[in-house]
């Protein structure tokens, strides 16, 4: 069958310079995306706000938090691919407004919910909102840049990823200080309607692939992500992957992507060409975007408890020493292509790599209750400089194996990766660290309630209880103090060691597939010869 294609020189200007406003419409873009990551983190220093009840907050129960968080998740990773695929067909343009609009109102519904339901939900629909809208972000941006200087825009997109994920918790945390908790999300507000009117003004429409519509591999896609993306989280709540309510979702949701890859190959209207992974290239990239994202979101996630029950840090003092990673993200990630045109990427990769490996090691081997912050800001920093120099060139490398038209498709592919390797690094390292926690906890503390057992934050929560009751003498909440303490830093380094499993893995992959400097030019030339060809399918 054949397609009718939108004509890129048409859209977006000059292929070898670009469109003309390209820098303006990547600042635009690049907000539009801080909003949408700054809203996945922000949440977390409101937690023990929301708990508390009216007129605080809104006496939202533990399960209550989890799902605000979760909602979120589920809905995005669910809609990421279909909404790619969608904004190739309809135009990436239309679906960033509609995703903008999308997401504004379901802000605007979150700051004044009165209920824990009520945002839930409305944070569900923020999620559905940053679906619609993230895969146009990176397909625009491919669309209006040229080949050349399409990775420098790409490396400042990749910083704004990183200083949205930094700065969220800070502006939280100043927020919570001075306002009411609604102030969290009524800031994306006027953000989004700035966005809505500049993205209107500035950007080109462009659409991809107007084949027949792949409607059943778009509820697949749909179906199989939801119910992996659900498995997966409930594991991570659990700390157990034993639950039929687990592993019943998640063999669920690998049927249906089986599924789904089985129909791909079958039709040939297909929304994601299933060929692209027979090039090493574009399944190399897959898999370190995956398992980079897998360690380093498990990590991150676990470093927050370290910082703010064991250090005692404040929310907003947490996200204050978060903010390195993000700096250092943005100033390295827009020169990273400059260092892979003159070493490779092979190079720079097993390099990047090795920084991030880095923090996994120095996390399983040097931290203790009395490592100095300073140790924790430098490689927060060096961990930064690795993410910005190894996450660009395998976002490249995955965009540039996918044929222009279908820019969204792997836009979506690309985010979609990074939404279920965070989450599955998540589960899968929070349950290792849950079952060491629990094994050292019942042998240091025996004396403590099961429940108390479960957690590092849950032994925190009887203790602070039993102090206030008279339950526990000062001397003995000493002693589970410390047992507590011990046993959480004796699980981060179990923890930390399987990370660094992860990253070696990713370390091999990257050294056996990475082009190296002299294979560079011979490799985007392959690719350029590819791009015409794959377009047909």
């Amino acid at each position: 069958m054949s397609e009718t294609r939108s004509d890129p020189v048409l859209e977006t200007g000059s292929d070898d310079e670009g469109h003309p406003r390209r820098w303006a419409i990547l600042s635009v873009l690049v907000l539009s995306l801080i909003v949408v990551v700054l809203d996945n983190t922000v949440l977390n220093v409101a937690m023990k706000t929301l708990a508390e009840p009216d007129p605080v907050g809104v006496g939202a129960s533990q399960s209550d938090l989890a799902w605000m968080i979760n909602s979120y998740t589920l809905v995005f990773a669910g809609l990421l691919f279909a909404s790619g695929i969608i904004g190739d067909r309809i135009g990436r343009k239309r679906m960033l407004l509609a995703g903008l609009l999308v997401f504004g109102v379901a802000s605007l519904l979150s700051a004044y919910s009165t209920t824990p339901d009520q945002l839930i939900w409305y944070r569900a629909l923020m999620g559905a909102g940053a679906a619609i809208m993230m895969p146009s972000t990176l397909s625009l941006l491919r669309n209006v840049f040229s080949a050349k200087e399409f990775p420098k825009a790409l490396g400042i997109w990749t910083g704004a990823v990183g200083i949205g994920g930094a700065v969220g918790p800070i502006v939280g945390g100043a927020l919570l200080d001075h306002f009411w908790w609604g102030s969290v999300f009524l800031i994306n507000v006027p953000i989004v309607v700035f966005g809505l009117i500049a993205i209107t003004i500035l950007a080109p429409e462009s659409k991809g692939s107007q084949a027949r519509p792949d409607i059943v591999g778009m509820v697949l896609s749909m179906l199989g992500l939801v119910s992996l993306t659900y498995g997966i989280i409930e594991a991570g709540d659990a700390g157990s992957w034993t639950g039929i309510e687990v592993w019943g979702t998640i063999a669920l949701g690998v049927i249906v992507l089986v599924a789904f890859v089985l129909w791909e190959r079958r039709i040939p209207h297909a929304s994601l060409d299933m060929k692209l992974f027979k090039s090493t290239r574009f399944s190399a990239s897959s898999a370190i975007i995956t398992l980079t994202f897998f360690g380093m979101m498990g990590l991150m996630f676990f470093m927050t408890f370290y910082l703010q029950i064991l250090k005692g840090y404040s929310p907003l003092e947490t996200g204050l020493l978060f903010l390195p990673f993000g700096a250092s993200m943005l100033v390295f990630a827009p020169l990273s292509n400059t260092l892979v045109n003159r070493f490779g990427a092979k190079a720079v990769g097993i390099v990047a790599m090795l920084l991030v490996i880095a923090n996994f090691a120095v996390t399983a081997f040097v931290y203790e209750a009395d490592t100095s912050v300073w140790v924790i800001i430098a490689l927060f920093f060096i961990t930064g400089a690795g993410m910005a120099n190894l996450m660009p060139p395998a976002m490249n490398t995955l965009m540039s194996s996918v044929p222009r038209e279908k820019a969204g498709v792997g836009s979506a592919l690309a985010n979609t990766l990074r939404q279920v390797g965070g989450a599955l690094g998540v589960a899968v390292l929070g349950t290792i660290m849950a079952q060491s926690y629990q094994g050292h906890i019942a042998d240091t503390a025996p004396d403590l309630p099961a429940a108390a057992q479960e957690s590092y934050s849950a032994t925190y929560g009887v203790l602070e209880s039993g102090l206030q009751s008279g339950q526990f003498t000062p001397e003995a909440a000493a002693q589970i103090t410390q047992a507590a303490n011990d046993s959480f830093i004796n699980a981060l380094h179990t923890t930390a060691l399987v990370a660094i499993a992860v990253g070696v893995l990713g370390l091999v992959i990257i050294a056996l597939f990475f082009p190296g400097r002299q294979r560079r030019e011979e490799t985007e030339a392959q690719a350029e010869a590819a791009e015409p060809a794959l377009a047909e399918v």
